[in-house]
């Protein structure tokens, strides 16, 4: 695949080659899923081996009719927090739950509460997005556990949001232990964060100047902010440079606008589902595309 995407980039290139001068880096970046990848590269020298950059530019392929771009000014992705939560109870036999306390029956009354922070705590002209993705706790149907785990992610587009979200959370798992009786307080622990990623206003114009003259006006579309998380955010604020993401369609056209029609957008699969099938053509050759008439907008 990415042989595909190089070859067709020097291609374009090559055709312009008498229209632009300057310097072009093209980073492929890994750990992009555990939120690691930037940071590694940029932990392992890339700021110091490699010249400043007069932009930062990036793409995802998402949900939408394959051979469109999208995005926008301003915040495009969201922050993202992982937390583990750990939850200590009593174990005991099924049979005596009197002599437990149950750490199930804590991690559920987390689970349902969690859920009032984003419908009863947070604005409804903000954003906000608790999903529990994880809860284990036991390993026989008759014997109640000594603890139980839940693993929870958080999307947020603003950082005043994001703090208030992550206190609640805090708050809410403490006073259920306590109300529970638990013998020890709960562990928190932080998996993973991503960063706020914040298109550049002046950039993205520029981005979406040089689409509209290129792609048809039909294939550019203006999107809001996803709740998806990208780590590519941290090149441009550790440059101090503007940076642009924009997103990539991949689905289907004919499939795309059907489910669009019959009001069943929600249907179809989504990034990290197991149906998520990009299809390859046109998606690699708007990519491709995209990515070069993005950069010949600077390099001029």
């Amino acid at each position: 695949m990415h042989v595909a995407w190089l070859i067709g980039a020097a291609t374009l290139m090559s055709q312009a080659r008498m229209a632009w001068k300057g310097t072009l880096l093209v980073v492929f970046q890994p750990g992009e899923e555990t939120a690691q990848g930037a940071q590694a590269m940029i932990d392992d020298g890339l700021l110091k081996r490699f010249p400043t950059p007069d932009v930062i530019l990036g793409q995802h392929v998402m949900v939408g009719p394959a051979g469109t771009v999208a995005g926008s000014a301003g915040a495009i992705t969201s922050a993202a927090d992982s937390l583990q939560i750990r939850l200590f109870g009593r174990g005991a036999h099924g049979s005596m739950p009197q002599a437990s306390i149950d750490p199930i029956v804590m991690a559920a009354a987390v689970v349902l509460r969690l859920q009032t922070i984003v419908s009863r705590e947070i604005a409804a002209n903000d954003a906000a997005v608790i999903t529990v993705g994880v809860l284990q706790a036991g390993t026989k149907e008759n014997v109640i556990p000594d603890e139980a785990i839940i693993k929870l992610n958080v999307r947020t587009f603003d950082p005043g949001v994001r703090m208030h979200v992550l206190a609640a959370i805090e708050r809410i798992v403490n006073a259920e232990a306590t109300a529970s009786g638990a013998p020890r307080n709960p562990e928190i622990t932080q998996l993973d964060h991503y960063p706020l990623n914040v298109n550049d206003e002046e950039a993205s114009n520029r981005i979406a100047g040089a689409f509209r003259s290129y792609f048809s006006g039909d294939r550019v579309k203006h999107t809001g902010p996803a709740p998806a998380s990208e780590d590519f955010g941290c090149f441009g604020t550790s440059w101090h440079v503007p940076s642009v993401f924009w997103f990539v369609g991949g689905t289907d056209p004919k499939i795309y606008y059907e489910a669009k029609e019959e009001g069943k957008l929600n249907d179809l699969p989504v990034n990290h589902s197991p149906k998520f099938a990009p299809v390859l053509h046109p998606t690699i050759e708007t990519g491709v595309e995209a990515l070069v008439v993005g950069a010949l907008a600077w390099l001029a």
